[in-house]
């Protein structure tokens, strides 16, 4: 099926901007086609601008992803998450003999400027695969061992950054390497691997982390309150990042904090999470006084009602000019959120860094959003002792095995509790 390819992606000082016709474009599969397509943009980007410090890795990142995407979107409408070996296998045969509408034969920017709108669109000449001319003339599209090898590659660094995320389990672009005649290459793969660690804060750095938001929140209330329920709420219940932004199709509200009517126990609803599914996850007593704390700030009643619509997290008043000025009410997306947590946990390094624990505070400095949600399973676990069946469930692990991995998963916490290990427990000492 030959359909047209859509840049995705556009330059990284633009790309948190968004473009409204890329948007309109992913809006446009997710309601159609792919269901959690937006999901799956979202996280495309934030592994993107991970490389925007490198120009030369973001261009080459963004071309294969785009790529890839148009593929599993437009061409085979199919989730890359539910993708297998042999669907990767389908996607490579594409790219060895691509449609011809999709070659050029000569370089174009993926996005342009369109004067009339004053706003940047992608650029109908571009196309995901390059021809090469010879004196003029076009050649049969050929793609080398080279470049595959590359294609790879980079596909399997980007399902590394999604099983991370826990967006998906397994790494299909491995497993066709694997099985291809380039089994014996060695593949860079950013994920977690079998000698590869949870990375977590430990006790003391987490108590910097929310020591820190309490002393922002005290400080700056107008900013920091919802920084300090954030942080509370993405720990308490091991939230990925994308279960509390807004989304298209997806607004976080207060109702959706529940009380169950028989037993009166409340409970946080999560309507779209990793893969389309929902769960509900249970509220500690802790946290629902921090939610209490955290409406009396609004100036809203002490616990929402069933149908309490009043956003979760929202924009402050735009200081100056532009389209956020005066939006009071509006959720904040992946990337606000995100770097309001990146804020917290810089200041947390740097408390922890002038109190003398250097070691502690780079450590800190070194750990990412994610493992907010990766130290609340751990602690939960090995410190407050809940059972895995019940932090399974709340943690939206298909398999134990996964919640497995997080048992006594540092090695700082692996030492203390083989530190008192007898070699001889009936033995006295000298």
């Amino acid at each position: 099926m030959n359909v047209p390819a859509l840049p995705l992606f556009d330059a990284p000082q633009y790309l948190e901007e968004g473009n409204s016709v890329v948007n309109q474009h992913i809006a446009d599969i997710t309601l159609n086609a792919v269901p959690d397509a937006a999901f799956i943009y979202e996280h495309a980007m934030d592994w993107l601008l991970e490389s925007r410090f490198n120009e030369n890795n973001y261009k080459t990142y963004r071309s294969e992803l785009t790529t890839f995407l148009h593929w599993c979107f437009d061409v085979e409408q199919v989730s890359p998450i539910a993708l297998n070996r042999r669907g990767i296998n389908r996607y490579v045969e594409y790219c060895l003999a691509p449609p011809q509408p999709l070659i050029a034969y000569r370089n174009v920017a993926q996005f342009v400027l369109n004067k009339d709108w004053g706003e940047r669109q992608p650029n109908p000449q571009w196309r995901p695969f390059l021809g090469k001319k010879i004196d003029g003339i076009e050649q049969p599209y050929r793609l080398s061992d080279k470049a595959l090898k590359t294609k790879m590659a980079i596909l399997s660094s980007f399902y590394g950054y999604l099983t991370n995320e826990e967006v998906t389990e397994r790494n299909p672009a491995v497993m066709w390497m694997r099985h291809s005649r380039f089994g014996s290459s060695p593949v860079v793969v950013a994920g977690l691997g079998e000698e590869d660690e949870v990375r977590v804060f430990s006790d003391l750095q987490w108590s910097y982390v929310m020591g820190t938001a309490r002393l922002l929140a005290e400080q700056d209330p107008e900013r920091h309150r919802r920084t300090l329920f954030l942080i509370s709420l993405m720990y308490g219940c091991y939230l990925r990042i994308s279960e509390v932004a807004a989304r298209p199709g997806f607004s976080p509200v207060m109702s959706q904090f529940r009380r169950d009517g028989h037993t009166g126990i409340w409970s946080f609803h999560i309507p779209v999470s990793k893969g389309g599914k929902n769960r509900t996850v249970a509220v500690s007593r802790e946290l629902l006084e921090a939610l209490q704390s955290y409406r009396r700030y609004l100036k809203l009643s002490a616990l929402p009602a069933p149908n309490d619509a009043t956003p979760l997290f929202v924009r402050h008043k735009a200081a100056g000019r532009g389209r956020d000025q005066g939006l009071l009410n509006a959720n904040l997306g992946i990337r606000q959120l995100r770097d309001l947590l990146n804020e917290l946990m810089a200041a947390a390094a740097d408390a922890a860094a002038q109190d003398g624990f250097d070691q502690d505070a780079g450590e800190m400095r070194s750990l990412t959003v994610h493992s907010i949600r990766h130290t609340g399973i751990t602690h939960d676990i090995n410190y407050n002792g809940r059972p895995l069946s019940h932090v399974q469930a709340d943690a939206g692990h298909d398999s134990i095995d996964t919640t497995s991995q997080y048992l006594h998963t540092g090695k700082v916490e692996r030492h203390e509790s083989a530190a008192g290990k007898r070699l001889d427990r009936l033995a006295t000492g000298d």
